[in-house]
């Protein structure tokens, strides 16, 4: 009876938990839950065994192609390279696939300054088959925008809005992608349309958007509440790319360790910034810190933090036409659906949309 009793409380939670609307699988949600209850040891100690067992050999055999990227647009859209675009990524697997490292626009009615374009390219020589994502959104063509999903952040808000794309705005919708880490896990601050609802912490990676409409991330030094000039604030971690270099402590410190630490092998999404003030966003599977940082330092990020990681959470989806019609993934590896961000979702995203 008495061990009942005590077990009463956590079954209350759980069946709440399972209770509650959400667009995660029961899976997801209650190892999130023994996350939050007093097992987070426990859990982040099972992943790791079973990233590292399954971690990829060295070696084998290289790809003959790059895996099709669906997001690309049609050929008769596709816009000739300027000089404000992104150059070829420089490839790292000799010999280089045919369109390795090639950028590609994926909104149709882009015309010659497209707002997104994207590429893939291996990364490391080890690893021949492993291919990154990498998307370019251009700076002076877009808006990119914060929203709250059902669940994270887990503060309380005036209002968390729709918690998906407001369809009133999808006949400009261009890309959604991914935020970062539950706060509880990060220890970050989140700021959304003028207010703070969790107080910013100095020294960590900040993705910010102003009230002139520019973005930026940086190195947070603006203490607890975000100044009246700022309309949304995410943090996540320290930056992994500072002035056009990574971090020094990639490799050894602590900072990245909340959930599987800095050196085990898995999906893992980023966001940089290039010296234009372009985004660019980034995910592969099969990675650690320091190679995520090295994607998007090659890809010409002068700074750059950790967005979310594990293979459920990572999703960069393009629209090829006007209404959000034709979403298509960054990768084909990519597990969630790309009718994503369409339907209210438990964590909270950002949006891009063609001005």
């Amino acid at each position: 009876m008495a061990a009942a009793l005590a077990l009463l409380p956590a079954l209350i939670s759980y069946v709440g938990m399972a209770t509650t609307p959400s667009n995660s699988s029961l899976g997801v949600n209650t190892v999130e839950w023994l996350r939050s209850n007093g097992l987070v040891g426990l859990v982040n100690r099972v992943e790791s065994i079973y990233y590292s067992l399954n971690a990829p050999s060295t070696g084998g055999p290289a790809l003959r192609a790059l895996p099709k990227q669906a997001a690309v647009a049609v050929a008769r859209a596709r816009a000739r390279i300027r000089a404000d675009h992104p150059h070829r990524i420089r490839p790292v697997v000799h010999p280089a696939l045919s369109g390795e490292g090639m950028w590609h626009a994926t909104f149709a009615d882009g015309g010659s300054q497209p707002p997104v374009m994207i590429t893939s390219f291996r990364p490391n020589p080890l690893y021949p088959q492993l291919v990154a994502g990498v998307a370019w959104i251009n700076a002076s063509r877009t808006s990119t925008w914060l929203y709250p999903g059902a669940q994270e952040p887990a503060v309380s808000m005036r209002s968390r809005g729709p918690e998906e794309v407001p369809k009133h705005l999808r006949p400009k919708l261009v890309a959604t992608f991914n935020s970062a880490f539950k706060l509880s896990d990060s220890g970050g601050g989140f700021a959304s349309g003028g207010h703070t609802y969790a107080p910013l912490k100095d020294g960590m990676a900040t993705i910010v958007r102003y009230q002139s409409g520019r973005m930026d991330i940086v190195d947070w030094t603006g203490g607890p509440v975000a100044p009246a000039n700022v309309i949304y604030a995410r943090q996540n971690l320290p930056l992994i790319v500072n002035n056009g270099r990574l971090n020094p402590n990639l490799s050894s410190g602590p900072e990245w360790g909340a959930t599987l630490g800095n050196a085990i092998q898995v999906w893992r999404s980023g966001l940089g910034i290039d010296r234009r003030g372009n985004l660019i966003y980034a995910a592969a599977n099969y990675q650690t810190v320091a190679s995520l940082a090295e994607i998007l330092k090659r890809a010409g990020a002068v700074r750059a933090l950790e967005m979310d990681i594990n293979s459920y959470w990572p999703s960069f989806i393009t629209y090829r036409y006007p209404g959000a019609k034709d979403p298509a993934n960054l990768l084909l590896g990519m597990t969630r659906s790309p009718l994503r961000y369409l339907t209210p979702d438990d964590r909270d995203f950002f949006a891009v949309y063609v001005k």
